[in-house]
This record gives C-alpha cells, structure tokens and sequence, in this order.
C-alpha cells in the first residue's frame, strides 16, 4: 500500500514551503554570524570568549533537540513548535545591534540556539512524513540546498552594509528575512496529523487547519531503536568531538593575514558549494549507499581542517574554504535521511532528538577543547586534532550494518 505522502500531493508542498522557510532563516543567521567574531573583538572578547558563548549555545541546543525529539512523537500538530521556534529566534537576532559586553551576545545566541533546537525534529519529522522513504535524500537535500542558498544571500547583504553603514546595521537589517521567514511558515506550512489505522500504529495525513495547539496524541508502545542506529550515532558522535564552531575557521583565515571585512565573504564561498552540491548529494544517496556518501564527506572535513592548520598561503585558506561546502553537502541532508530510515515511523522524533543532541553536546566540548588547544598549543594543533578524528569517525561510519525496517517494527 502507499504511504499517505504519495497518495497526498499537496503534502509535497511542505517541501517548498520549509524550504522558503530555511532560505529566509538563514539569509537572517548568516548576515550575522559571519561578522559575529569581528563584533566580539570590538567589545574586548577573543577566541576563549568564543568558545564559551558557542559552547554554551550549543549545548543548550542539544537539550532543546532531545527534549523537542519525544514530544514530536507525542503530539498531533507540530506546526505550532516550528512555527514558535522560527519567531524565537529570528525575534532576538537584531538585538545584536544594541549590546555593549559580550554576556549579552552569549544570552542572545542561547535564545536563537534554543529556539532552533526545538523546532528541529518536528520540522525534519513533517519532511519525512511528506515524501515517500525513497525520496528523503532528495527532500532534505533541496531544503539543505535552500538554506545555504541563504547563507550566500546573508554573507552578500552584509558585506554590503559592513561597507556603508557599519557592523551594527547588519543586526538591524537581519529583522526583515526573518520577519519574513515567520510569516510564510505560519501562512504555507501544512500540518501533518497522525491518524490511527488498523494495527494500532500511527499514519501521517495532511491538514491544511491553523490550529496553532500541538495537541498530545494517543501514546504508542515502545519501540526499541535498532542497533544499526547506535553505530551510526558513534561514528557522528566521534566525529563532532572535533567539529568546533566554524567561527574558527575565521579567527584562522584572520590570524594568516584575511582581513575582517572579508569574513563574510568567506562565508559566501563555503555557501556556493555547499548549495550547488545539497541536492544532488542528497538526491545521489537515495540511489546508494549514504554511509558511503557520509565518509566521504568527512574525509573532506579533515583534508580541509588540515590545510587550515598547515596555513600555507591566503590563497590556500580560500581554496580550502570553498571544498569545505562539499563536506557540509555530503553530511547535513545525506546523515539525516540515514538516521530517518535506520527506525519506525513512530519513533523518527525520538531517534532525531538523541542524534541532534549527542552530536550537538559533542559539539559544545569541540568548541571549548578547541578554544583551550588555541590558547595553550598554538592556531594550527587543534585544527589537526579535528582532522584526525574525522578520519577515525570515516572509517567507523563505514562499519555501520543496514538494518531492515519493515514499517514501524525493528
């Protein structure tokens, strides 16, 4: 029989609207995030003041993901969570332009990090729910390709407004995508409810209500997650031990000799890649092995983390920064279908609230060991320290065994 999502084809439509959703999002959090480091030196901060605000962002994020994974699971409408989390965060975000010490930075990012942590896995869960399993790559890989489409349209508006009107305007001009991102979620997102059918198990059907309640649905018995999905949650888990924030891959590029007003620039072509290879990564890992296709792209991660600790030239930093989008194309969409199709229908939320969050808390320590290694080794040690275990993490991806799912039994 087929699934509620190729029986429905305006269920498709999520699809597009997430991904209008992501572009708008990301166009506000890069416009941003690119000259955040330049910002904290101009309030006395440096890279351990970085390290903490990301870690502790970060770290909130992970717990937002886990706790936001059971509850998908648990209520009939999720639209009203993503649709929360998208004005949560995009609500802070100029209220960067206003603060004078870096605390205020660190209260600011843990709101933005909590709120997208705890519209995650209700909005990847509603992906899921409208495409049929051999298309997941694909539908991730196209949201994925948007968002960082945005992430090129952010780093270009702030470039332009560093120019003209200073660091401080580009938190005030981030309010108007988000403001739009908030507004197409609300009117375009389509709610995904679970209806019983016979077996007593959940089945996805699309509403078009603006019923903004996240109602809790009738508790569904325990499923084990299978083994399959632990090897893969080892192997990411490993591999973000060395994952710090990206934010010191620009105090690198400074610290060799890229100006500051180039920051958002390198932003711009790390997002080239990574949007031009999103989709079809994504759309190639529904055809084979997306293990295969995951290791690839860490091996990428620790060829591009190497040369960054090498530093030969400038040029070398800029070269290297543009593969590093093909590490983001190859992983971001392509490891979140794997994880999806590893389980049950009814237990996706909880096994992509575990996931967001052991990787998400792993990241919280590679930013801090990152940040101490700088201070104490020197810019190049832990840059090889993440490259390394990046290789480690390859190789046991690799070793992650298939495991059949038949419907929502493992």
């Amino acid at each position: 029989m087929s699934s509620p999502a190729e029986r429905e084809p305006s269920a498709t439509r999520n699809i597009y609207v997430f991904g209008i959703t992501s572009f708008l999002n990301d166009t506000a959090t890069e416009m941003a995030y690119w000259v955040l480091p330049a910002f904290l030196a101009s309030l006395g901060a440096g890279p351990a003041q970085l390290g903490l605000i990301e870690g502790v962002a970060e770290s909130v994020a992970s717990f937002a993901k886990l706790f936001s994974g059971y509850l998908t699971d648990r209520i009939e409408r999720r639209k009203p969570v993503v649709v929360a989390g998208y004005a949560v965060a995009n609500a802070v975000k100029p209220l960067l332009a206003v603060v004078t010490a870096w605390p205020q930075i660190l209260a600011i990012r843990f709101a933005d990090r909590l709120a997208k942590g705890v519209r995650g896995a209700p909005r990847d869960v509603m992906v899921a729910e409208s495409v049929p399993k051999n298309r997941l790559g694909s539908a991730y890989g196209l949201i994925q390709s948007m968002d960082s489409a945005g992430a090129i349209a952010g780093p270009l508006a702030a470039l332009f407004l560093l120019a003209r009107f200073g660091i401080r305007s580009v938190f005030w001009a981030a309010a108007v995508p988000g403001a739009l991102c908030v507004l197409v979620a609300l009117l375009g997102i389509r709610e995904i409810k679970r209806r019983p059918v016979p077996g007593g198990q959940p089945r996805a059907a699309v509403s078009t209500s603006m019923d903004l309640t996240p109602n809790l649905a009738p508790p569904s018995r325990r499923v084990a997650l299978p083994a399959s999905f632990y090897v893969v949650l080892v192997a990411v888990t490993l591999f973000s031990l060395g994952n710090s924030s990206d934010m010191f891959l620009v105090l690198r590029a400074q610290n060799v000799g890229i100006a500051v007003a180039l920051a958002p620039l390198l932003g711009l072509i790390f997002n080239i890649t990574y949007t031009l290879a999103s989709w079809p990564a994504g759309w190639f890992s529904d055809r084979v092995s997306r293990r295969l296709i995951g290791s690839v792209g860490y091996v990428i991660f620790a060829v591009v983390y190497f040369v960054f600790g090498r530093a030969p030239s400038t040029l070398a930093i800029w070269v290297a920064m543009a593969v590093y989008g093909f590490y983001y194309a190859l992983t971001q969409p392509v490891l979140k279908a794997l994880v999806v199709e590893t389980v049950g229908e009814n237990v996706r939320g909880r096994a992509l609230g575990i996931y967001f969050f052991v990787t998400s808390a792993a990241t919280l320590a590679a930013s801090l060991i990152t940040g101490e290694l700088w201070k104490h080794y020197g810019a190049a040690i832990p840059f090889y320290f993440s490259a390394g275990m990046a290789l480690a993490a390859a190789g046991l991806l690799q070793g992650a065994r298939r495991e059949r799912v038949a419907g929502n039994d493992i």
